[in-house]
């Protein structure tokens, strides 16, 4: 028992369901399918509960579902991937300030697209790195993305901590990585 503590100096927090509430942008989706947005949300819960990847939720609906061809079909019809301030959770802003304020470097990291890192840009949030499986070319449950957040946190994978919502997605290759993890149920 009673190892040695080691101190966390970098905090990065996953995007979706930890930061930003994505219920809106999936209720667009099941506007988009045609099919009613309580389905959608049974069926995004039990797909994400087999911890399967969120993409297959489509697949339910439309066999062969392109995601990015149907993201590009959206944007041309002016209905593009989109969230905002009224998105984030409330406990969101403050507490990237506060860990902010302690001294440690925080960032987002997650399976995000181009255009959801330009929005993240646009919040202007008080993080000092934002990365997305589409800017980074590598997505979670890699571990060369979790590889990724100890090179952008600056210190060993033993001082960064990863805050997300799924064990499979989350918290279970971070900690492969050498990441401490803390889950949030939200």
């Amino acid at each position: 028992m009673g190892g040695t503590r080691v101190p966390i100096r970098s905090v990065f927090f996953d995007v979706g369901e930890t930061i930003v509430d994505e219920s809106r942008e999936y209720g667009t989706w099941a506007d988009w399918l045609g099919v009613p947005r309580h389905t959608f949300s049974a069926v995004f819960g039990a797909v994400i509960a087999r911890g399967l990847d969120y993409r297959e939720v489509f697949e339910v609906f439309r066999a062969g579902f392109d995601l990015g061809v149907e993201r590009e079909r959206r944007a041309a019809a002016g209905q593009p991937e989109s969230f905002g301030e009224e998105d984030l959770y409330a406990d969101a802003r403050p507490c990237l300030a506060a860990l902010r304020a302690e001294g440690l470097r925080v960032g987002l990291a997650g399976n995000q697209t181009a255009r959801a890192e330009v929005i993240l840009r646009a919040l202007d949030l008080p993080v000092d790195v934002i990365g997305t499986s589409d800017g980074w070319g590598v997505e979670k449950p890699s571990v060369e993305f979790f590889e990724r957040v100890v090179a952008e946190a600056g210190c060993p994978a033993r001082e960064v901590l990863y805050v997300g919502d799924r064990l499979d997605n989350d918290i279970r290759p971070a900690q492969a990585a050498g990441v401490a993890t803390a889950l949030i149920r939200r």
